[in-house]
């Protein structure tokens, strides 16, 4: 009898252990079909009713249809989104906290070496999701009306123009400074808080130039008000068919701020294709296009490689142009 209770608990023990051990073997992918089973939260950088967020509440009120669990904006605005960077970058990675980012994060990096949040290392890329066009607007009166005649411009006369951006360091900053060393003009920079107080100062010939985003320059250069002179990307703007690209006098210039879904580094592939697929599925959705074009906003998807490609070589970008044409942080 005592031999047949102890072979009984030999067996449950060998059972006991068959059971646990094959939870310790589980394929990974186990893990993301119940992926998620709770809500997730998006993390927003800056204030509500902003560019950001507002992409961020686009995704997010559609997601919850495909994923089966609510998404939750939360807005943790300070230090240009670095608050909600560090804050996802040091949660677990497990799906469930992610953030909405921008170029302007890659940009605090190179602008602030010592920075200690990396996000080409911090962060594992999930999906790319829209760019945002910038452009080069200009009073009526301006002399050129073309993207080549701007650079002809330019170059024939150093120091003569200024252009307004909404600050040092921004991605319309960094992009005309682009402009600048590819034309090898000298055109002076004057930092704005935003498009709200540039675009009556270039109607009113206060400043030249401003660069602003493209719900700020169309809604005034249909209204006669302002010439939306060149788009700063080739992206396709509803509205701004009759806007040239800059690429069409500079080859190859591109330049916009890009959105794009981060998680903490180390998140399983498995949860990254998931998310990826169904921001995927979404951006497909005609009323999802219409909602981001009332934004100012394209649809760009990028699969977790891609964006992860797109963020390293955009991070060299604004390396380069910092560095050789000796912005600091600290300008003004």
């Amino acid at each position: 009898m005592a031999n047949y209770t102890l072979s009984l608990f030999s067996m449950s023990r060998r059972a006991l252990l068959t059971c646990v051990l094959a939870g310790f073997l589980a394929t990974p992918g186990a893990w993301a079909q119940a992926y998620p089973n709770k809500p997730i939260r998006l993390m927003v950088g800056y204030s509500a009713g902003g560019g950001v967020d507002t992409v961020a509440r686009l995704l997010a009120s559609r997601l919850p249809t495909l994923l089966g669990q609510q998404v939750v904006v939360e807005n943790r605005a300070g230090a240009a989104g670095l608050i909600a960077a560090d804050l996802v970058a040091k949660s677990a990675p497990d799906g469930y906290t992610l953030l909405m980012g921008e170029s302007a994060l890659l940009i605090a990096k190179v602008l602030q070496p010592k920075m200690p949040l990396d996000p080409l290392t911090q962060f594992q890329p999930i999906v790319g999701t829209f760019v945002s066009p910038l452009v080069i607007v200009t009073g009526n009166d301006f002399p050129a009306k073309t993207p080549g005649e701007l650079v002809s411009l330019l170059k024939a006369n150093p120091g003569r123009y200024s252009f307004a951006t909404s600050g040092v360091g921004t991605v319309q900053h960094l992009g005309f400074e682009m402009l600048k060393q590819a034309t090898g003009s000298f055109v002076v920079h004057i930092p704005y808080r935003g498009a709200a107080q540039i675009v009556p100062d270039v109607i009113s010939g206060q400043v030249p130039i401003g660069v602003v985003s493209a719900t700020a320059a169309l809604s005034q250069s249909r209204a006669g008000r302002l010439r939306a002179l060149t788009l700063m990307s080739p992206a396709r703007v509803e509205g701004a068919e009759n806007v040239p690209p800059l690429a069409q006098a500079l080859p190859g210039f591109d330049v916009a701020p890009r959105l794009f879904l981060l998680a903490p580094a180390g998140t399983p592939a498995e949860i990254v294709n998931k998310l990826s697929a169904a921001v995927k599925t979404l951006l497909e959705m005609p009323e999802v296009g219409a909602a981001a074009s009332a934004q100012g906003t394209v649809r760009a998807y990028l699969g977790p490689g891609e964006l992860a490609k797109e963020m390293a070589d955009e991070s060299a970008r604004w390396k380069r142009i910092v560095t050789e044409q000796r912005i600091t942080a600290e300008a003004n």
